[in-house]
């Protein structure tokens, strides 16, 4: 027997399988979207370099080389009795080589720093640090890479102007002290013998074995130095190189210095740049003659001879040629007066 399904359960079943099928009108709405995956944020930019500056013990050996300077060449050789001469003696004798070499190298440093351009175009390199690093490490090992820098030929010049005129003061100083040993012989009390000589010499010595100590006035000159480094507009003439060792090396710690790397914690690090071998053998056997003529003069005007040729004239032309400058020329001797011919007299045969 068949079996015929009515009409109705057809369209039903038709309906219940659409209705399983198609999805509705809501299923469309809460279909999910793609999430939209953000972008991270960009890195910090790198920390900038920190502040231009120096070491606190180059800046007080900078303060120290320019204390020095100062009271040396300001000798004048009006002595009027012992008491003048020993002063004299005390301002002359107050350094040690090693000392002096690094107080003008870090001095020379100082004004090199006052080039805005060289300044800005080192730090504009030194933009993160691990360029800074990189930079220090290149110049450390190559002083012409401190060349490369714009303004590098009048920071030369002003690193030269910092040592060199001060130089040749001291070394005219030292032949005008030199020259009035002769001219105060005729006075009573240059004759005089020196009291205790073994405490005079020993005193000399010792001044050239201590680091030397900076009057307060200019240490305080030299940090307002640095804080206020590359400010303010100069004309200064460039100087091409080569340049003297001196000079260079003040241009390489100028150039750390720019970068903000040249702090406490580098110190022993950068001390490299404040040595020179050369001219501390040269001072060194400036102050050994020093001592040896000391060791052997007796009255006040041999101590004049001593210090105004050994301690400041000696001293100016290592530090002149240290800094790539010329002494002026000695003058010539004076012509020998001429001497009579004694007459030939020849016998003729009568």
């Amino acid at each position: 027997m068949r079996l015929i399904q009515p009409a109705g359960a057809v369209v039903f079943l038709v309906l219940v399988g659409l209705a399983v099928a198609v999805p509705t009108l809501d299923g469309f709405a809460r279909t999910k979207k793609p999430s939209v995956v953000e972008a991270p944020p960009p890195p910090p930019p790198p920390p900038p370099a920190g502040p231009v500056g120096l070491p606190d013990r180059m800046i007080a050996d900078a303060a120290a080389y320019d204390s020095y300077m100062r009271n040396a060449t300001s000798l004048t050789p009006a002595f009027t009795d012992a008491g003048s001469v020993s002063h004299m003696l005390d301002q002359a004798r107050a350094y040690s080589p090693k000392s002096l070499v690094r107080g003008a190298v870090a001095a020379a440093a100082i004004a090199a720093l006052r080039d805005k351009t060289f300044v800005a175009s080192i730090r504009e390199a030194g933009n993160s640090p691990e360029h800074r690093a990189q930079i220090v490490d290149y110049v450390l090992a190559n002083p012409a890479y401190a060349l490369v820098f714009k303004g590098s030929d009048e920071a030369a010049s002003l690193a030269r102007d910092a040592v060199g005129p001060n130089a040749l003061q001291l070394f005219l100083t030292g032949k005008v002290i030199r020259q009035s040993a002769y001219d105060i012989q005729k006075q009573g009390w240059s004759k005089a013998a020196v009291p205790d000589l073994p405490g005079r010499l020993a005193a000399a010595e010792a001044a050239a074995a201590g680091d030397m100590t900076p009057d307060p006035d200019r240490l305080l000159a030299a940090r307002q130095a640095i804080a206020g480094s590359a400010s303010g507009d100069m004309s200064v003439k460039p100087m091409s190189p080569p340049y003297a060792p001196m000079i260079a090396q003040a241009l390489q710690l100028a150039a750390i210095a720019a970068l903000g790397e040249a702090r406490d914690d580098t110190y022993d690090r950068l001390s490299v740049l404040t040595r020179d071998g050369d001219t501390e053998a040269c001072l060194g056997a400036a102050k050994r003659n020093f001592h040896q003529c000391l060791a052997v003069a007796r009255p006040n005007y041999e101590d004049i001879f001593c210090a105004g040729q050994h301690a400041l004239r000696d001293t100016g032309a290592c530090m002149a040629k240290a800094a790539g400058v010329e002494l002026p020329p000695e003058p010539l001797p004076p012509p020998a007066a001429p001497t009579k011919k004694r007459a030939v007299h020849k016998k003729h045969k009568g």
